[in-house]
């Protein structure tokens, strides 16, 4: 009997080892997916609320302006879920779409694909620049983005003959903004393009894990051989390079390029979307089609306020309190 007790303590102990390790794998499939499913019922629950409540809302003309405004943010959102997927933080993407449009809209009479070319450099360029004092001079991202955010808008003033607003005659280059590949607006297009490559990248190529082994464990990764530096160059290139795509379709938009406005106040709405789409601000962890969720969220907030008149500041409100409850839902659990 007493040689039987223990054999039985041992098979006990690891049915309860077998028992925590599946608790724990589903704690950690919650943590990496719970989030993002999270914001799909509250998007889906969104748009079931305004289809009966707000007129006019589920009305398919209604959808498609929804989309037409979501996809510069989307576009801006997906560079911004890679650099906070490395624990970094772009404040700089709404000046740098002021630069971008700006010299796009300046350099039109050069010809339609010189002055884009022209913009989407510019953009990239500032990402660049941004990568490399983070990366190189280990100057906190929040401070660079900051400087740069300021400097930016700045830059696009002079770029726009003393703050100007360029007005924008070149059709080929409106129909970035207002014209259809078939029934689907051009800008939207470029929107699902954009994701679809996005969502490849982190989850088939090198890179992506990369970007989450940088962001889950700067030191760890360093010696295991990622190229930390080169990585954090990337992510702030790439976006800086989508801030400049979004900065584009923007000015197309408003057939003008009005440095103060174009790009204002968007980094808080990319950052919003991150967020409540499932990515947290510690980085380590990513998920693109959260973002996705999250911009669309917050669109369908901003939209349906609009459509029953109720003032933007409490879209804004709204908007403030989504965030800081998906930022609860992603803190750290203690032990």
């Amino acid at each position: 009997m007493q040689n039987a007790t223990p054999a039985n303590s041992g098979g006990g102990s690891s049915t309860a080892s077998g028992e925590g390790a599946r608790r724990a794998g589903a704690r950690s499939l919650l943590a990496d997916y719970g989030p993002t499913y999270g914001a799909l019922a509250a998007l889906i629950l969104l748009v079931l609320a305004n289809a009966v409540f707000t007129p006019n809302f589920a009305d398919v003309n209604n959808f498609r302006n929804i989309l037409l405004q979501v996809a510069p943010t989307v576009l801006v959102a997906v560079g911004m879920t890679l650099v906070i997927a490395t624990g970094g933080i772009d404040l700089s993407v709404g000046s740098v779409m002021a630069i971008a449009a700006a010299l796009a809209a300046t350099n039109l009479e050069r010809g339609l694909l010189p002055a884009v070319l022209l913009g989407l450099a510019a953009a990239l360029a500032v990402g660049i620049l941004n990568g490399a004092l983070i990366s190189g001079f280990r100057i906190q991202p929040i401070i660079v983005t900051l400087a740069l955010l300021i400097t930016g808008r700045g830059v696009a003033q002079v770029i726009s003959r003393g703050g100007q607003i360029i007005l924008i005659d070149n059709q080929n280059f409106m129909s970035l903004g207002k014209g259809f590949v078939g029934p689907v607006p051009t800008s939207v297009v470029v929107m699902l393009l954009v994701v679809a490559v996005a969502i490849f990248v982190m989850r088939a190529t090198s890179f992506g894990r990369y970007v989450v082994a940088v962001g889950g464990n700067e030191a760890a990764a360093r010696l295991a051989g990622v190229k930390v530096h080169r990585t954090k160059i990337m992510v702030y290139a790439l976006s800086g390079l989508l801030a400049g795509m979004a900065g584009l379709i923007e000015a197309a938009k408003a057939e003008a390029s009005d440095a103060t406005k174009v790009g204002l106040y968007i980094e808080l709405d990319a950052i919003a979307a991150v967020v409540v789409g499932g990515t947290p601000l510690t980085g380590g962890r990513v998920t693109v089609v959260g973002t996705l969720i999250g911009a669309l969220i917050m669109q369908v907030i901003t939209t349906s306020f609009n459509m029953l008149g109720i003032g933007f500041a409490w879209s804004l409100v709204l908007k403030a309190a989504i965030i800081l409850v998906a930022v609860y839902i992603q803190r750290p659990k203690v032990a």
